[in-house]
Order: structure tokens, then sequence, then C-alpha cells
């Protein structure tokens, strides 16, 4: 374990920005991710299947972009964020509401020991501290303002994470929501943050470009796409940006045909459509 106050160099210069930053901060496992640029993912405990394979998703894109993950270590949204971080090379922090040597919940264990093993566990909360209900909400502060972006994958209208996503924007952090089912509960909080203003992810490769970053490909991402969608997607990539048109010529294929293709690649966030042109996403 090791201690930190804000004379340290080692301090998160981005907590200083934030209106109460943590007097000392208590760190267990690799501190140097405190260095790295970082998103939070957060969301709903109760989460649905699409929300835990969003949230999977966006958090090894990031790692693969060259972000630390941050999440609260929690049920659902949280927890599946530090998996696909962790399962991408294990860039990610955890933000405990409890003290740094208490495992909350209980049932996290294994991924308790696997974070401050291969990540980071940060509190600032005494050690011993146990789970208290007033200190989760002054966790979300530290969560928001580690963070260039806070991104809520899903939530329900009283989630705990649109707490955190409005201490983002008070802290000048940019919110990025996922939208979803209007008719599912899990939706109702993110949908209504996008309302209010918070950027829409489309494909994850906006939360990316959003940053100021060129989203990279993982080239495993390939195996998920058919022959025809990679021959469409290795053409658009090679020349940046092509016409419909002018792929019907380069594949020989019909236009109907060609539009499905890149209709699917858009879906899955791998290029973008717009005025009349196909643009890679992912290079």
């Amino acid at each position: 374990m090791k201690i930190i106050t804000k004379d340290d160099s080692l301090y998160p210069e981005k907590l200083l920005e934030i209106k109460d930053p943590p007097g000392k901060l208590y760190l267990k496992g690799r501190a140097e991710l405190l260095e790295n640029r970082a998103i939070a993912i957060v969301g709903s405990r109760k989460c649905s299947e699409y929300g835990k394979i969003v949230a999977m998703k966006i958090a090894s894109e990031a790692v693969l972009n060259g972000f630390s993950v941050i999440s609260g270590m929690a049920l659902g949204i949280d927890n599946f964020a530090h998996r696909g971080a962790l399962k991408a090379g294990g860039n990610t922090i955890a933000v405990l509401g409890t003290g740094i040597d208490v495992c909350y919940p209980r049932q996290h264990e294994a991924l308790y020991d696997r974070i401050a093993t291969e990540g980071l566990l940060i509190s600032e909360q005494e050690p011993g501290t146990g789970p208290k209900r007033y200190t989760f909400p002054l966790r979300n502060r530290i969560i928001s303002g580690l963070s260039e972006a806070v991104i809520v994958v899903e939530a329900r209208a009283d989630s705990g994470s649109l707490i955190t996503a409005e201490l983002a924007m008070e802290q000048n952090r940019q919110v990025f929501a996922v939208p979803g089912n209007i008719t599912s509960l899990f939706s109702l909080g993110t949908n209504r943050l996008i309302s209010e203003g918070a950027q829409i992810v489309s494909v994850i490769g906006d939360i990316f470009t959003g940053l100021g970053v060129e989203p990279r490909l993982d080239e495993d991402d390939l195996k998920e796409l058919g022959k025809d969608e990679r021959t469409i997607f290795s053409l658009v990539r090679e020349n940046g940006e092509m016409s419909i048109d002018m792929l019907c010529f380069r594949t020989g294929r019909d236009f109907v045909t060609v539009n499905t293709l890149v209709s699917a690649l858009e879906m899955k966030g791998f290029v973008d459509y717009r005025m009349g042109k196909v643009m890679a996403v992912k290079f």
C-alpha cells in the first residue's frame, strides 16, 4: 500500500482541478496508471446483457487506444468495465468507497485481487473503513475527477451513475451516454442524459474521436466480419473514404449488396457514412 498527498508528484493533476480534492489517497497496485489518459465507465448495478457487452467492449477498446479505464468496482456495469479492461491488458483503476484493504462487494474478491495485481486500487478512506452510505457518493467525484470523460452505459432513473455524470459536468469533463430501448428501465437514465445534452455514443469510436484520438483497429475485431464485409472495409481503410459507386466498381457488386454491407459495417462501428462518402472509423 502507498499513501500520497496533494504535495506528492504522483498526485493526479486532474484531481487538483476539482472542487474538493481528497487530501490523501491510498493506492494498491500499479500507481503508474495514474499517468495515463483515462476515461470512466459507469452504470447501473443491475444491467442487461446488452449493457454487459457494451461496457466490456468500450473498456477493451479504451485500453487498446491507450486509456486507463476507471470505475467503482460495483456490481453490474462497473464490474464488466473492469473485466473488459483486464482482458485487454489490465489498465484499469478501481476507486473504492471503502478502505483500500476492504473488498466490497464480497463477491468481487477475485476481481479485487486481480486489479490489485494488474491494475490499481484507490481510496481516500482510512484502511479498515467498511461500506457506508455516504462514502460512495464521495467516491464518485474521484471517479469523474480522474477522467477526461465519463461514459454512462446503462442507468435507471435513480441510478447513482447519474450522480457521477452530474459531477463530471460540474468538473468540465465530457459526458457520453449509450442510447437504449425506450421501453427498458435500464435506459431511462442514459436516454435522459442524451436529451439533456450528453454526447450520444452511436458507435464506440465516437468516444475516442470526441477525445481527439483516431481509433485503432484490433486485428481480432476483423474476425467478427464476414468475407464480403472485410473486403469493403479493407478498401475503405486503404483509401480513407470512398463512394458507394466506387465500391461497386472496385468489387463488381451491385448497389443494393454494397449498401447493405456498408450499413452492417456502420452498425458494427467500422465505418461511417456521411455526405455520400463511406469513411473508415478504425485504422
